[in-house]
C-alpha cells in the first residue's frame, strides 16, 4: 500500500445527485493507495452512507449547504474527513443498531453508521469551529 502524494479534496452540495462525484473521488483515492476492488467497494459504501446522511439531515429542508471531504494518509491509515456547517450532530454517539433483533423489531435508522463502523477501523466525530467533523479511517 502507498501513501497519497498530496491531500485530495472535493466539495459537494447537499444534493444526492452529486453522489456519483463522491464515488469517483473515493475510487480515485483508494486506487492511488493501492486498495483492492473489494475494499474500495466497501470504502465507497461507507463514505456514501456517511455523506448521504449529511446531505439528508445536516441542513434544513430546502437550504443549500456544502460538504467538504478531504482524504489524507498518515501512519498507515487512509483518512476521510467529512465537514459540514449544518446542525451539530454526532452520529458516533448513537448506540449501535441491535442486529440481533428482527427487521420488524428494530427501530428505524442507525444501520448506516453501524455499517460505517463495521467497515472502517476508526470513526470519530467532533464539532469544531462551527462545523461537524466526521473522520473515517481505514488501515492501508
Amino acid at each position: 500500500m502507498a501513501d497519497l502524494k498530496e491531500r485530495k479534496s472535493i466539495v459537494l452540495n447537499n444534493d444526492i445527485q452529486e453522489v456519483p462525484l463522491l464515488a469517483t473521488f473515493v475510487e480515485g483515492v483508494c486506487e492511488e493507495v493501492g486498495m483492492d476492488a473489494a475494499t474500495t467497494m466497501q470504502m465507497n459504501l461507507a463514505m456514501e452512507e456517511a455523506v448521504v446522511n449529511v446531505m439528508n439531515y445536516a441542513y434544513p429542508i430546502g437550504e443549500k449547504g456544502e460538504i467538504a471531504i478531504e482524504a489524507t494518509t498518515d501512519n498507515g491509515m487512509l483518512n476521510f474527513v467529512i465537514k459540514d456547517s449544518g446542525t451539530p450532530f454526532d452520529p458516533t454517539a448513537k448506540e449501535d443498531a441491535d442486529t440481533t433483533l428482527s427487521a420488524e423489531e428494530r427501530p428505524i435508522g442507525g444501520l448506516g453508521i453501524f455499517l460505517v463502523k463495521q467497515i472502517m477501523d476508526n470513526v470519530s466525530y467532533e464539532y469544531k469551529e462551527g462545523k461537524n467533523v466526521l473522520t473515517l479511517s481505514k488501515r492501508i
